[in-house]
């Protein structure tokens, strides 16, 4: 990565981290986009160079989280199906992460009791079925347009869904993919 690329970087990293803090310390609603610039030592129309809206402060990991979710079904171990790949990565991803750390679980519990990020980070996250389904075909040696791909790809990313709000958040993750095994196994048994 050159200079140029090193700059942009930071400062997206700068402007994220400032915007984080200030949600986290005030509450969403209470922070504006001149606030979040001030803290960062930029222009609002630098902001926005980075970050569309508001609500992506928060989320500007998402072509990261793709990366992860589609090497889950690309580089599963040896045997191992596609559905139980995708189990495990979304207990790891979407469930003990949320779970293992102080900071993720004020990040998770800023973006469930803001109506507006909890909304966008559900979009942003199904943004990425049509290329998880494309995976998930591409696996199974399916055609990429094969509407049970589409589906799983949709319910393997609505499953976390399913512990919103729960302690037994686990157990619940585990139960939706084991509803989603019984119904894909019966479609594509070696899959």
């Amino acid at each position: 990565m050159g200079r140029r690329e090193r700059k942009k970087a930071a400062t997206r990293q700068s402007l994220a981290d400032a915007a984080l803090c200030l949600f986290l310390e005030r509450g969403y609603d209470q922070v504006g986009i001149r606030d979040i610039a001030d803290a960062a030592d930029v222009s609002t129309t630098t902001l926005f160079k980075h970050f569309p809206v508001k609500e992506a402060l928060v989320f500007d990991e998402d072509a990261e989280q793709e990366s992860r979710l589609l090497a889950a079904v690309r580089e599963r171990h040896q045997g191992q199906s596609v559905l139980t790949a995708l189990r495990e990565h979304a207990l790891r991803y979407r469930v003990e992460a949320a779970d293992g750390e102080a900071d993720f679980a004020a990040f998770a519990a800023l973006v469930e009791s803001t109506p507006a990020l909890r909304d966008y980070a559900q979009n942003m996250w199904l943004r990425h079925e049509t290329a998880l389904a494309h995976a998930i075909a591409e696996a199974t040696g399916v055609p990429a347009d094969d509407p049970h791909c589409a589906a799983l790809a949709h319910f393997v990313l609505e499953a976390p869904r399913t512990a919103r709000g729960h302690a037994d958040r686990h157990e619940r993750v585990s139960r939706a993919f084991d509803l989603l095994g019984r119904g894909w196994n019966s479609i594509n048994p070696s899959a």
